[in-house]
């Protein structure tokens, strides 16, 4: 595969930007932050840690599901951004088919893990759901 330079220098770019994101802001550097997953051939359930002035403490994969479904329990998810002292959290996985619309499954997961971030007295910020075309953020589309 051949690249002319304003490619080159695009790709650079991009890649620069994911690797200095220590501050999430939005869905996009949700994205930015978690992009290389989004090529992954199995659903993976990601968990990207935040403190109180949104800087990432940790990002950390919490299940590798099958092609089209990962199981996670709420412990999984707030376990470790208990012991992270996290303030906040944004949870995440891929769609290996591409598609960004969110399954009655992921609406789901979502429902519960606010249910019990308002427990553990940790906000769920957003869910991203990401692909090789894009994202979708519940955030954004006011789900959560």
């Amino acid at each position: 595969m051949s690249y002319n330079m304003t490619q080159l220098l695009l790709m650079v770019k991009e890649e620069a930007q994911r690797s200095t994101i220590d501050r999430i802001t939005s869905a996009q550097d949700v994205y930015s932050l978690l992009h290389e997953y989004s090529t992954a051939d199995r659903e993976h359930f990601l968990l990207v840690t935040l403190d109180g002035a949104s800087k990432v403490i940790n990002k950390r994969v919490i299940h590798i599901g099958t092609i089209n479904q990962s199981l996670v329990h709420p412990r999984e998810v707030f376990r470790p951004a208990i012991l992270d002292n996290a303030v906040g959290v944004i949870i995440a996985h891929n769609h290996p088919s591409g598609t960004l619309e969110a399954s009655r499954a992921d609406i789901s997961i979502t429902q519960r893990l606010k249910e019990v971030s308002k427990l553990v007295g940790i906000d769920l910020l957003d869910h991203v759901i990401i692909a090789k075309g894009g994202y979708y953020s519940f955030s954004e589309d006011n789900k959560i």
